[in-house]
């Protein structure tokens, strides 16, 4: 396999022919994909790849290789094909695009393939992932790696690509370098600007960014257009591309209706053929200067759980928990979107703002930005209104199909947070969280159990979600006590019990008290606190099935996916006919699960008088265990 050496405008060709000729064999033979958006930005990749781009294929765990993010992670066929030109793969893995077991699935993902620090696909997603990697580069692990970020012109209009960009000038990142490729068409026709390079330019600067307009195809300028992106200091750079989708086929370059449409076999060979023919070269991608050695930090800190005698907030316990890890752990980086006064993360910001990074009212942008540090290896809490994760939520989907590792908070949820009314209250985000990949729902009821819920966090893999509370809820666990992941707590429990009271968070005291209110009467009920969501504590649930006969979940939740949701999981059996789950019960029939949620939408007034209206309160649940006992 013949070896491109100089680079020059002949190398750069010929890597390019290459590319797009790869892009449009690999798609040809999987039947789909996306040829022509990979043609388009194969000039921009040939250059970035012979000259400028720092990368130890070899050794993809090199802390100082550049990173390379493709935002229009549709083009990926291009990336592959500059994967096989770096000699990373061969030719025959590259012909396995799309196929099942392949590496190179339709959209690029990490852990799959070595050299993917994040997934993209979801547009708007790679320059929020990018913003967190720089920041990891230049502020946590200062380590002067460069990071190209490969946009489409289709995904400007996502919103969370402004949010990036205003998030990468505030934080003056010069060592970010975004390439819109503006090839014009989208997926349907003509993107909002077409070919309006001064626009893009324009706003990209409003922003903060340097900016650069290019030709896309014409090597010179792309040269110089990198070359000034590596000399720039004191904000990121943009360079405006004008290029041709499907360029160098004249059948389909600039052609409406082709995207994301291989061309058959007849197509692909005349196109090759117009291309140059196959050519099989590698290229000598540089690698990166060495380090200087220098000693690894390791904290002498032990982590010394923050301790409760009184009525506290889970909340504000978060953030005490937050700032004894902050001692412990030298990797944890803490986000917040504007309402770290609220969340209490504010408390790890005083004690360690080197580490702490607020990203304003931008809760796509900071899901984003967590996964990118995520990437780096670093322990990444997050944290906003529970309400204002929703927004955030394909980000979040996205990071689980990253396989990154995110600690998510979301605090004032529910009907309980009072008089702010129902645009501030989450009530589907038990729902939302459950439903993420591997993902991890906490909600505890005191703070006790969430400061060791927190620290159990800052070393669990995958998503992870708390669930706080704004208003002090009481004590009611020893600082002793343990609450492992997939756990819950018996707090009331007898052999005469006439159903048992399933809650979490707030609805815990609620439940107690209605305990309190039938002891009166001479009933007795069983308290369980799953403080665990997600995985639900089935064992414990199985037995109190068997032994009270009836469930009540009560909820500040939607009923549509929440705790009640998760307590009736814990007898249904998930695609395996033989499974135990149902069958360990003793009684012959399902039990009597009731549900008491939040049913109708709610307005403004007190937390107490707002859960009475919701019918989660402990008046209700007594007359339910009444009607039933």
């Amino acid at each position: 396999m013949p070896e491109l050496q100089c680079t020059n405008t002949e190398t750069y060709q010929k890597l390019a022919q290459q590319l797009r000729i790869d892009s449009i064999r690999s798609t040809t033979e999987a039947g789909s994909g996306h040829p022509t958006s990979s043609m388009s930005a194969a000039d921009l990749m040939a250059v970035l790849l012979a000259k400028y781009f720092k990368y130890d294929f070899g050794n993809p765990q090199l802390a100082n290789n550049d990173k390379l993010i493709f935002s229009k992670g549709h083009a990926c066929p291009l990336l592959y094909s500059m994967y096989k030109a770096a000699g990373a793969i061969t030719d025959a893995e590259l012909l396995t695009l799309r196929k099942l077991g392949s590496r190179l699935e339709g959209h690029p993902v990490p852990k799959v393939l070595p050299w993917v620090d994040v997934a993209t696909g979801s547009l708007g997603q790679g320059l929020p992932d990018s913003v967190g990697i720089a920041i990891a580069g230049k502020y946590v692990d200062k380590i002067p790696y460069r990071v190209w970020t490969l946009l489409g012109d289709s995904e400007m209009a996502e919103g969370s690509v402004w949010e990036a960009l205003e998030c990468a000038s505030y934080y003056k990142l010069d060592n970010l370098v975004a390439i819109l490729d503006m090839n014009r068409l989208g997926q349907r026709g003509q993107t909002a600007l077409g070919w309006d390079s001064p626009a893009y330019a324009a706003r990209a600067k409003s922003f903060g960014w340097q900016v650069e307009e290019v030709d896309g195809h014409d090597y010179t300028q792309i040269d110089k257009a990198y070359e000034k992106a590596l000399a720039n200091s004191g904000s990121p750079f943009f360079i405006v591309a004008k290029t041709e989708k499907g360029h160098g086929f004249s059948k389909i370059a600039n052609k409406d209706g082709w995207h994301g449409k291989p061309l058959d076999k007849e197509l692909a060979t005349e196109a090759i053929k117009e291309l140059g023919g196959e050519y099989n070269s590698t290229i000598q991608v540089r690698k990166p200067d060495p380090l200087p050695a220098s000693a690894k930090k390791s904290s002498t800190q032990t982590f010394v759980c923050p301790e409760y005698t009184a009525a506290y907030s889970t909340r504000e316990a978060y953030g005490d928990v937050l700032k004894a890890l902050g001692s412990v752990f030298e990797d944890l980086i803490v986000l917040d979107a504007e309402v770290s006064n609220s969340t209490y993360s504010e408390k790890f910001a005083k004690a360690y703002i080197d580490r702490f990074f607020e990203m304003f009212i931008a809760e796509q942008c900071m899901i984003g930005v967590a996964t990118g540090l995520a990437s780096k290896g670093k322990k990444v809490f997050a944290s906003t209104f529970a309400a204002f994760l929703t927004r955030a939520y394909d980000f979040i989907r996205m990071g689980a199909i990253s396989r990154a590792t995110l600690k998510l908070c979301g605090s004032h949820a529910g009907v309980s947070i009072g008089a702010d009314g129902p645009s501030q209250m989450a009530l589907e985000d038990l729902a939302m969280m459950r439903a993420v990949y591997g993902s991890t729902v906490l909600y505890p009821a005191d703070p006790t159990c969430t400061a060791k819920l927190v620290k159990t966090m800052a070393e669990l893999p995958g998503i992870s979600y708390m669930r706080t509370t704004r208003e002090k809820t009481p004590l009611l666990y020893k600082a002793s006590d343990e609450f492992p992941i997939g756990g819950s707590k018996t707090l009331k429990s007898s052999a005469n019990d006439k159903a048992t009271v399933i809650a979490a968070g707030i609805t815990v005291h609620e439940a107690l008290k209605a305990y309190e209110e039938l002891s009166k009467e001479g009933i007795s009920i069983r308290v369980i606190d799953a403080y665990s969501i997600k995985p639900i504590d089935s064992q414990t649930i199985q037995k109190a099935a068997t032994e009270t006969g009836t469930l009540i979940t009560v909820e500040d939740h939607w009923p549509e996916g929440g705790l009640g949701d998760a307590v009736l999981a814990s007898f249904a059996c998930l695609g395996d006919t033989t499974c135990s789950s149902a069958k360990k019960l003793e009684t012959p029939a399902a039990p009597k699960v009731i549900k008491l949620a939040v049913t109708t939408m709610v307005g403004s007034g007190t937390p107490q008088e707002l859960m009475d209206n919701a019918g989660i309160t402990a008046k209700h649940i007594a007359n339910v265990v009444k009607s039933v006992s």
